[in-house]
This record gives structure tokens, C-alpha cells and sequence, in this order.
């Protein structure tokens, strides 16, 4: 964690004073869980605890609820496509155990479940998971999964190039907001495995 803390920008990383990424109104968001889903205001909680100088980088914005589809969001809100990274349940199955693993790509691109992330799992084939089941394990509504707050058995591998962004904009539990954080603290606080060609 020590190498992110020293910053994207170089030397010590301290949170900025306001966030500026399209017309969403940022803010810190520790300091407004009631814009985040229950668990993840859980995780975030239990990561500033040991990682203060990472979390102070997470960011939270209120949008409207019919408006969290990544697409119609970026274009009413003006925030680049690109920097939306899409979080996806995938499972398969080897000798009748289940594999499973939460997916982050850019929404530019998406999930190569049947390429990648079927050979990184080692499953004959790989899949989504059912919008009712990915709702219920998650505790998140559906539009609004996001890698922060998972439970510990969703492996959680992202697409390399997110590790390289300044910022990335992903779900916040709830359809009611989104969270905006350095890619590198994203990386870092879920211990994710970043992979190339994730998104395809």
C-alpha cells in the first residue's frame, strides 16, 4: 500500500479539495454513506481504519436512480465512457465446483467472459450470473454492483489499464450514485488481479 500512498501524481498523496468529473456533485464519501449501499459503507469503514490515506481518495455522487445505466449516465452527466469501469458477476463450473469471480472492465469494452475470463477461471464455460442471484450474494441492487464491499469469495479481477487511470467511476451499491477514486487506490484496497485483454 506504502507505493500508492507516495501518489499518481508523485509524493505524498492528500485528498483533494473538491473532485471535478463531469457535473456530478463529488464528495467524500466516508463522510456520506447514506449515498453508498450498506456494504459497502461497511468495507469502506473497516478499510479507513488501516488505510486512512487511500480511502480519503474515495469520492460519492448522487445521480438520478433511472439514469444508472452506464451509458445514459455518462452522457447526462458528461463523464467519458471510458472512465467507467462495469463490475460483473461470472461463474462456471470444473468437475462440478463452482468458479466464480467479479469482473471489472472499462464499459468501452466489455467482458471477454468466454476468452479470458473463461481460461482464468479453467472452466469449460463461463457465464453471468442471474440478476437475482448476483442481487441477493452481493446485497447491492442490480445496476449498482459494485467491487467495494463483495463478499470475500467473489475473486475480484479488473482489466490492467484501470490500475493506469486518474480516475475511475464505478457503482456504489445503490442506483442512486456512483463512486469516483484513483485506479491505482482502486487496485490496491480490493486486492484485485489486474489482467491485459480483460476487456475485449
Amino acid at each position: 500500500m506504502r507505493d500508492v500512498a507516495q501518489g499518481i501524481y508523485g509524493g505524498v498523496m492528500s485528498p483533494s479539495p473538491a473532485l471535478s468529473l463531469g457535473s456530478v456533485e463529488w464528495v467524500p464519501a466516508l463522510e456520506h454513506t447514506n449515498l453508498l449501499g450498506v456494504p459497502v459503507a461497511r468495507q469502506l469503514t473497516e478499510w479507513a481504519r488501516e488505510f486512512p490515506e487511500l480511502v480519503a481518495h474515495v469520492w460519492v455522487g448522487a445521480i438520478d436512480p433511472d439514469l444508472s445505466d452506464t451509458a445514459t449516465m455518462s452522457q447526462r452527466y458528461g463523464i467519458d465512457l471510458h472512465a467507467s469501469v462495469n463490475c460483473v458477476l461470472v461463474a462456471g463450473k470444473r468437475e462440478g465446483v463452482e468458479r466464480h469471480a467479479a469482473v471489472g472492465v472499462r464499459a468501452t469494452t466489455r467482458a471477454d467472459i468466454n476468452g479470458t475470463v473463461r481460461t482464468m477461471l479453467n472452466v469449460r464455460k463461463a457465464s453471468f450470473v442471474p440478476v437475482e442471484r448476483a442481487v441477493t450474494e452481493s446485497e447491492m441492487e442490480y445496476g449498482g454492483i459494485t467491487p467495494i464491499g463483495l463478499p470475500t469469495q467473489w475473486r475480484f479481477v479488473v482489466d490492467e489499464s484501470v490500475n493506469l487511470s486518474d480516475f475511475v467511476v464505478i457503482g456504489s451499491g445503490i442506483r442512486a450514485s456512483k463512486i469516483a477514486l484513483p485506479g491505482n487506490v482502486l487496485v490496491e484496497l480490493t486486492g484485485a488481479q489486474t489482467i491485459p485483454g480483460l476487456g475485449a
